[in-house]
């Protein structure tokens, strides 16, 4: 073997060198590069201590609505009373930011998407409850006093007219809590529209009167159906039943409430 040959391979590779020393260049760098970068990476995780990552997460920033009380009390408008041990209602804070969190959902999606660890109709109602606690310290409980007992009010009559109508049934009891939900949902969106006023402002004597006129046929084709009470009892039934009417007819006093009422009337109470 001569000594070019013995050479040749060297001369190849300083030849390919030569010509692509650039390329080389650039791998090199990038490698050097990414291995900076992934160096700095592994030692940026070992230095950030334990306290950090928690600092970054959502507890600090629920904490503030924790209750420093050993039993926190929720007294309702309609009358029910909800208890929490301390630990409890905090942890129910952790676990369920949407009840203080900026964005504002309707009740029944919220408790749709949310309401893991209030399973049953109890635990349903519970949800409700507390949707309307942390939504009225949000909305401001002494501004709309008057207008969110109204509301319920009207949602309450609401379900008494149709629970007359079926004699009664669990549905009706339930919806006697959830009921503060639904008020204090309704006053989210008439604070919205104090913000942006809807354009549409007309008289809607008429429409009301139509709507309480519906409500008043409707007691009338109920009872032509209605064989458990007979007689005297009916013509009792049948005042009572429209004194709820009367009711509902003083309380809607302009658009908003009529809407809600019309709103919250067809949703929930339709059936054949």
């Amino acid at each position: 073997m001569n000594s070019k040959q013995a050479f040749l391979p060297r001369d190849i590779l300083s030849e390919y060198i030569c010509r692509n020393w650039i390329k080389i260049l650039l791998l090199v760098s990038i490698s050097g590069f990414t291995g900076c970068n992934d160096q700095r990476q592994k030692e940026d995780t070992k230095v950030i201590p334990v306290d950090a990552k928690i600092e970054a997460s959502k507890i600090p920033s629920s904490s503030k609505h924790y209750t420093r009380a050993d039993t926190l009390t929720i007294a309702t408008e309609t009358g029910d009373t909800l208890k929490f041990l301390k630990d409890t209602f905090n942890q129910i804070i952790d676990k369920h930011p949407e009840f203080t969190d900026d964005i504002v959902e309707n009740p029944d999606l919220d408790y749709h998407c949310n309401g893991q660890g209030f399973g049953g109709e109890v635990g349903q109602d519970d949800y409700f409850i507390l949707y309307a606690y942390f939504l009225k310290n949000k909305n401001g409980e002494a501004k709309y006093s008057d207008r969110r007992k109204k509301l319920i009010d009207i949602y309450l009559n609401i379900n008494s007219l149709f629970r007359y109508f079926e004699y009664g049934g669990t549905y009706f009891g339930h919806q006697g809590a959830r009921i503060l939900g639904y008020a204090e949902y309704s006053i989210y969106l008439y604070k919205q529209n104090e913000t942006y006023p809807k354009s549409k402002t007309y008289d809607i004597t008429k429409q009301k009167e139509l709507y309480i006129k519906s409500l008043r046929q409707l007691i009338s084709d109920e009872s032509k159906i209605d064989f458990e009470s007979l007689g005297n009892e009916k013509i009792i039934r049948t005042k009572k039943l429209n004194k709820i009417v009367d009711d509902i007819d003083k309380a809607i006093t302009d658009n908003y409430y009529l809407r809600r009422t019309q709103e919250f009337h067809y949703q929930y109470y339709e059936y054949d």
